[in-house]
């Protein structure tokens, strides 16, 4: 078809079809002073959305990631604390994100360098080698990242290894290791280009490799090697264990948790069908660590395994779409309580599928599923523990509706035993998705 441009003809037929819509002059007066989220919402709707629950882990108070990606990680350390919480009897209990950042980050550039090796004799503007430098190092993440990271380097308690202004601040810090990681990926195409010797270009990736671990440590401090892990329990006993190491505390208190939890996804696209595994090219974080795998599973099947979590007493790590029907200072995600199509005048009808397919929906943001409310053995709502901090919604703690969870929460990570006969069909080979694939997108 060929390209037809707008007449004048159209033009002066929409003017005067604007100038009889009482509906459309209603809006231009609402939207002149206020935001087109506060012109649409529903307080009927809302009303629903209060926080009690049917089903309710009791959890420790929320966290604030500040200003950087690290969602997943926060989301991720919030699972393992209850059960170290737990263990113990604290009140109150952090692991260090910052610790898990820093390895994230150096592991990171080793595999970006490591991908822009392995695409060298293709050029820049392939798409493989354009999303291997756009993508770079930031803060995002999924949760076998994550557990890739626990593996190999352990975990500390916040007090051992705490926050500084970069790792709460990350954008500047980003910004320099990316361009570092340009700078080095010039050198090594043109080194492998020229025909230097295999040995030849790991020194030099290497070289940069040490620079990077001294910016990591500049920015973070240099993460501990051995700590003594000192607390106060709920009787107000003291304790201290003393010369640990990463590897040795989460052994202890991590235990087999990272083993017996995989990723289930919901993704209603053609490509990936039911009951099946998939993974993304280039998603990951770790050379030679595990690699991302998702059971997509149909939402009730979904929702089920989540459910049989919360009610064995412990909460859920989960990935969502967090820019569509939320209120912020409210903390509440409801579909149902915003009309954005009556005062807009446009048609916003699409489904899951298409939302993925198109590109206006994927998962940006990860957080801790600690409730849900079941009406007649359905849910109705989901009770969220959330990482911004504890001045918004109910202490830290935000809810979203069921018709919400339906269209836009894409990943939760659950123990083996809550799938049922589901988990037969997590073994096996994976298919391949393509790096830009939506389900390769990554919370933060």
């Amino acid at each position: 078809m060929s390209m037809k441009p707008v007449t004048e003809d159209m033009l002066a037929a929409w003017s005067e079809k604007y100038a009889k819509s009482e509906a459309r002059r209603v809006s231009e007066l609402a939207f002149s002073k206020s935001e087109i989220n506060a012109v649409s919402f529903s307080a009927k709707e809302n009303f629903l959305m209060k926080q009690k629950f049917s089903v309710e882990v009791k959890t420790l108070p929320a966290t604030n990631q500040e200003r950087s990606g690290r969602c997943w990680l926060f989301a991720a350390t919030n699972v393992l604390r209850e059960r170290v919480a737990q263990k113990l009897e604290l009140d109150n209990f952090e692991l260090s994100q910052s610790y898990l950042a820093f390895w994230d980050k150096f592991e990171r550039a080793n595999l970006m360098l490591e991908n822009i090796i392995a695409t060298a004799a293709l050029p820049t503007d392939d798409r493989n080698v354009q999303f291997i430098l756009q993508t770079g190092v930031h803060d995002g993440g999924q949760w076998e990242m994550f557990a890739n990271i626990v593996r190999k380097y352990g975990v500390v308690p916040k007090d051992n290894y705490s926050e500084t202004y970069q790792s709460s601040h990350t954008q500047q810090l980003n910004a320099q290791l990316n361009r570092a990681l340009k700078a080095e990926a010039v050198r090594l195409r043109e080194m492998i280009a020229a025909g230097a010797a295999e040995n030849e270009v790991q020194n030099e990736k290497n070289r940069t490799l040490g620079k990077v671990y001294a910016f990591l440590c500049t920015c973070y401090t240099e993460p501990p090697k051995t700590f003594d892990f000192t607390y106060v329990d709920k009787n107000r006993a003291y304790h201290t264990e003393r010369n640990m190491t990463p590897l040795a505390f989460a052994e202890k208190y991590v235990g087999d948790l990272l083993e017996k939890s995989v990723s289930i996804i919901n993704s209603p696209t053609s490509d990936k069908p039911y009951h099946k595994t998939f993974t993304v090219r280039y998603l990951g974080n770790i050379v030679g660590g595990k690699p991302v795998v998702h059971l997509n599973l149909p939402m009730d099947e979904f929702k089920d395994a989540v459910i049989r979590q919360l009610k064995d007493g412990k909460i859920v790590w989960f990935g969502s779409d967090v820019g569509k029907f939320g209120d912020r200072e409210k903390g509440v995600w409801d579909d149902k309580s915003y009309d954005f199509e009556a005062t807009t005048g446009l048609d916003l009808a699409i489904s899951k599928e298409n939302a993925l397919g198109y590109w206006f929906s994927s998962m940006n943001h990860a957080m801790c599923l600690t409730g849900v409310d079941i009406v007649d053995g359905k849910p109705t709502k989901w009770k969220i523990e959330n990482s911004w901090g504890g001045d918004k919604g109910e202490k830290g703690y935000y809810i979203c509706s069921d018709s919400w969870f339906d269209e836009y929460v894409y990943q939760a990570a659950v123990e083996r035993e809550y799938l049922g006969s589901l988990a037969d069909c997590y073994p096996g080979e994976p298919k391949m998705m393509e790096a830009w694939d939506p389900m390769g997108t990554l919370a933060e």
